[in-house]
């Protein structure tokens, strides 16, 4: 989890990211980070039961609304919702999940890996994108 070869491996390969929690207001960190993915190219899909789209993107209520297959779940929940949303990630097949800067549940990091899931914790997929695909 979090080695370098893996962030690098889900900013390279993921291409299509499940947001879940991705929030329409602006100010969210969830936008920003959202808003730059599509800016560099991947495809969205915005997961939020209180959404009804983002970025003028359909949103869905669950992972498991989704009808294509899924890359990578990033996850802008709270810690304690988080292995709720890595257990749908692993039930969808998705390849990849990211716990976002301050999401923390090292038994559901750990029930993603067992699972074959490539796994990020606690980190920013922005920061690190930008650290990485200067």
């Amino acid at each position: 989890m979090n080695e370098p070869e893996t962030i690098k491996q889900i900013l390279d390969e993921c291409k299509t990211i499940a947001v879940v929690g991705l929030s329409s207001n602006a100010f969210r960190p969830s936008n920003g980070v959202a808003s730059f993915m599509l800016k560099k190219g991947y495809k969205i899909i915005p997961v939020n039961p209180n959404e009804t789209e983002v970025f003028g993107i359909k949103a869905v209520a669950h992972l498991s609304d989704i009808a294509e297959k899924i890359d990578l779940v990033d996850i802008f929940r709270r810690s304690e919702e988080a292995g709720n949303v890595v257990d749908e990630a692993i039930k969808i097949g998705a390849k990849a999940v990211w716990l976002q800067e301050g999401v923390i549940d090292n038994a559901a990091a750990k029930r993603a890996e067992d699972a074959g899931l490539l796994v990020v914790m606690d980190r920013c997929w922005l920061k690190d994108y930008v650290r990485i695909m200067k």
